[in-house]
C-alpha cells in the first residue's frame, strides 16, 4: 500500500514563509507569526525573520506558552479569506490562529466529491471555528457543525455570518462529538459526508472525557452506520498523537469492510515558500466511493 501526502499550497492570505530550527515563519493576511514547530529540523532558508508575533511555549509537556508581540495585532482577531469562504483569525492562548491551513486540500477534496449530490449533508465532528463547515455551505450542502467547545462554536456562527452564509443551512451545536454520534445512529440518521478532526484529549460540555486512541475505534464505528452505499467519504486527520497513518487506515479499512469504494491513508503537509519544501502537519486516512 502506498500512503500520499496532501499537499497544502499557499494562497493569498496565507502562506509558510519559511522554516527551521524547530521553528515556522507564515503570513496570515497582513501578519507575520513564528510558531514552534518541532518537525522543521533542517536549517531555514533565511536567519532574518521579521514577524508581528511570536508564541514562546512553556517548559511543561502541556502545549502551554504565551505569545510575545511586536506589532499591533488586533486582539479579537482580523478577517481572511480562503477561496470563497470568510472567516477571523486570531491568536489563541493554544497557539493556533483560529483555523487550520493545512486542512486547506482537504476542503477541496470534499467539495469535489459531494459536487453534484442533490441535497447533499454532511457532518463535520469537532468542528472548531467552522471553516470546513463553511467550505462545504458555500457550495449548497446542508451541514451540520458538532463542537464541545461553546467559544468554538459561537466563533463558527460569526464566521457565517462574515461570510455571508449564515442563513445557510446548518445546524450548529454544542455537544459530544461521540455522544452526539450515537444518537444520529439510534435516530436512524446517515449523510453523504463526514469530516472528523479529533484531538488527542478533550472534555465535552458536561465534561466528558475523550482520549483518541481509546474513543476513537467506537466513534469510527458509529459514523460507519452514519454512511451507506450512496455516501461520498469520511475523511479523518489526526494530530499531536504517535500513531501512523498506516494504523488509522487499517481501523478504517475494517469498519468499512462491508461497502464499495476506497481506503487510503497518508500525511498532511504544507508547502514553504522560501524553497518548496514540505512541512509535515498531521496523518490522515479517509473512505471515499469514486465519482
Amino acid at each position: 500500500m502506498t500512503l500520499a501526502t496532501l499537499i497544502g499550497e499557499p494562497w493569498p492570505d496565507y502562506g509558510l514563509v519559511d522554516s527551521g530550527h524547530g521553528r515556522k515563519l507564515e503570513r496570515y493576511g497582513r501578519f507575520r507569526f513564528i510558531r514552534p514547530e518541532p518537525q522543521a529540523m533542517w536549517a531555514p532558508a533565511s536567519l532574518d525573520w521579521k514577524a508581528d508575533g511570536e508564541f514562546i511555549p512553556g517548559s511543561d509537556e502541556e502545549g502551554g506558552g504565551r505569545w510575545q508581540f511586536t506589532g499591533q495585532i488586533p486582539r479579537d482577531g482580523w478577517p481572511m479569506r480562503w477561496d470563497d469562504v470568510a472567516f477571523t483569525a486570531q491568536t489563541t492562548p493554544f497557539r493556533h490562529l483560529g483555523f487550520f491551513p493545512d486542512m486547506a486540500p482537504v476542503w477541496s477534496w470534499m467539495r469535489e466529491r459531494l459536487d453534484g449530490v442533490d441535497e447533499a449533508e454532511a457532518l463535520n465532528l469537532f468542528g472548531y471555528t467552522g471553516v470546513g463547515t463553511l467550505a462545504l455551505a458555500a457550495r449548497g450542502v446542508k451541514m451540520v457543525h458538532v463542537d464541545a467547545s461553546k467559544k468554538s462554536v459561537e466563533a463558527a456562527r460569526a464566521n457565517a455570518r462574515l461570510a455571508g452564509l449564515d442563513d445557510r443551512p446548518v445546524r450548529w451545536m454544542v455537544d459530544d462529538a461521540t455522544k452526539f454520534a450515537a444518537r444520529e445512529v439510534r435516530r436512524g440518521r446517515r449523510y453523504d459526508g463526514i469530516l472528523l478532526d479529533p484531538p488527542k484529549f478533550g472534555r465535552g460540555p458536561e465534561g466528558e472525557v475523550w482520549r483518541l486512541e481509546e474513543g476513537l475505534p467506537g466513534l469510527i464505528h458509529d459514523c460507519r452506520q452514519l454512511l451507506d452505499e450512496r455516501s461520498r467519504f469520511l475523511f479523518l486527520t489526526v494530530y499531536a498523537v504517535r500513531m501512523s497513518a498506516l494504523a488509522i487506515r487499517e481501523l478504517l479499512a475494517q469498519a468499512f469492510a462491508d461497502l464499495p469504494g476506497t481506503v487510503e491513508a497518508g500525511e498532511l503537509a504544507v508547502r514553504e515558500e522560501a524553497r518548496g519544501l514540505l512541512l509535515p502537519t498531521a496523518i490522515w486516512a479517509r473512505w471515499s466511493i469514486g465519482l
